[in-house]
Parts: structure tokens; sequence; C-alpha cells
């Protein structure tokens, strides 16, 4: 039998990571002590949504809910880069070192104080490895370009592409690229006469399928929203499972589960 690859995907979900990731990691050790293999993390970076890093904490003292985010340069990178590619402000750290008091302890503090990073992704995944939640783990994130050249080919995609002096996350789209303006608005930008298979990413309902095609996971752990479109039947190869359960489960984790 082949060594089973225990696989789970997740974007970057907050300067401290959100509890269902958490919850998402223990299940695949958890799994991994039953079966054996190796464990992948598929770190979706390429997302542009800044809404993902939106971390939710409780006053230590009041119990009231505090949440914190990433600044970015810009509007258009604010809205449109993607998460890989969201630039930390000169600033951003140290005006949020001096929040964190009120919401976690010294232990945390002092691993945000030692984060490095200069975009958004690249800082959470170094708060998450500083943590200690990925020992072992290997990680692979769609942003990279050697990932992306050998995944399978996408007949309806996202490009990373320039506009307005920005890489932005435009969608293809009837054979023009365009952005979301919100409330089901799009306009349409330019874009470079061709388009690299380096440069493109998948949308939601494409997105595991592209996954497997690097990937290859024989057990993949699934969170609550991904069982709302992720299409099972078509990935018979793939044991599916779901995460454990977790309370407050858009609430950071800070290590006190």
């Amino acid at each position: 039998m082949s060594t089973p690859i225990i696989a789970f995907g997740q974007q970057p979900c907050g300067i401290f990571p959100k509890r269902f990731l958490y919850a998402k990691i223990q299940t695949a050790r958890k799994l991994q002590k039953e079966i054996g293999g190796r464990i992948v993390f598929f770190y979706h970076d390429s997302d542009a949504d800044y809404r993902e890093t939106i971390t939710i904490l409780e006053d230590l003292k009041t119990k009231e809910e505090g949440r914190l985010n990433f600044t970015q340069e810009n509007k258009i990178q604010k809205k449109y880069s993607p998460l890989y590619l969201k630039k930390i402000p000169v600033g951003w750290k140290e005006e949020t070192l001096r929040k964190l008091p009120r919401f976690v302890g010294k232990k945390m503090i002092d691993i945000f104080a030692g984060a490095a990073g200069d975009n958004a992704a690249d800082f959470c995944l170094d708060m998450y490895t500083r943590m200690g939640l990925l020992e072992g783990i290997e990680v692979m994130r769609s942003s990279d370009k050697d990932f992306r050249t050998k995944a399978s080919e996408l007949s309806e995609f996202f490009a990373d592409i320039p506009y307005e002096g920005e890489i932005v996350r435009a969608e293809m789209h009837e054979g023009d690229f365009r952005l979301h303006e919100g409330g089901g608005k799009y306009f349409t930008i330019p874009a470079p006469a061709k388009i690299e298979k380096w440069q493109k990413n998948p949308g939601r309902d494409e997105r595991f399928a592209w996954m497997q095609s690097v990937i290859h996971s024989t057990h993949y752990i699934s969170g609550a929203g991904e069982g709302a479109y992720l299409k099972k039947s078509d990935f018979p190869e793939v044991v599916f499972v779901d995460r454990q359960e977790i309370e407050k489960s858009e609430y950071a984790y800070i290590g006190e589960v």
C-alpha cells in the first residue's frame, strides 16, 4: 500500500490562526497516529479577500470581542492583491503590539514580537510556525510558481496580473479579466497578451481538484464550509474526514484550548 498523505487546506486566517484551523491540524495529527503517513498543509495564499485575516480575540478582563487585521499600503492592494502580495506597511507591527496585552498573555506577545514577513501570508505562516502548530507538517503554497506549473490545467481561473502599479487577482470571464467591485458589480481591466501557467490559480469550486493534482492526498480533513461546495463523489480515491468540533471556531487560537 502507498504511504498515506493526509492533507488539509486553508487560507491565511488571522495573525493568530482561527480555531477551526487548529481543529484541522489536530484532526490530521490524530489520524496520522492511527494510520501513519505524512501531513500536508495546502496554504491557499492566492486568495485576495482581506477579511480572511481578521483576527477575533476576547478581552482578557471584560470578555468583549476585539478584532485585529493587517493594513495595506493602498486600496488596490487591500481589495484586489492576493494575500501573498498584501504588503505590511511600516509601523503596523508596533501598533498591533501595543494592542495585544488586552487579548493575550506574554508568551503569545513574545511570539508576535519575533515574527517576520513583509506580507500578510508570510507573516501568518511565520506566526503559525513559531506557535509550534506546523511542526512535522509539510506546507505547500498555492502562490508557489513551481506548484502552479505542476498543477493541472484550468479552464476557468483567476490570474495574478498587473493593474495600476500592483499585482491583482483578476477573474477570467468570457475572455476578459475582471475585478469584483462589490454588490454584484464588476469592472474589466486590461491584461497581458499572454497569461503564463504560473500566474493562474483556481476559484473555489476548482480548488480541490487543482490541489489534488499535485498533492495526491489519500485522506483530506474537510472543514464545515467545504461541505457546502466540495463534490466528494468526484474524488473516490480520497477518504474525507470531517475536522473535529471546536467551540468559537471563528475566534483566534492563542494556545489555550
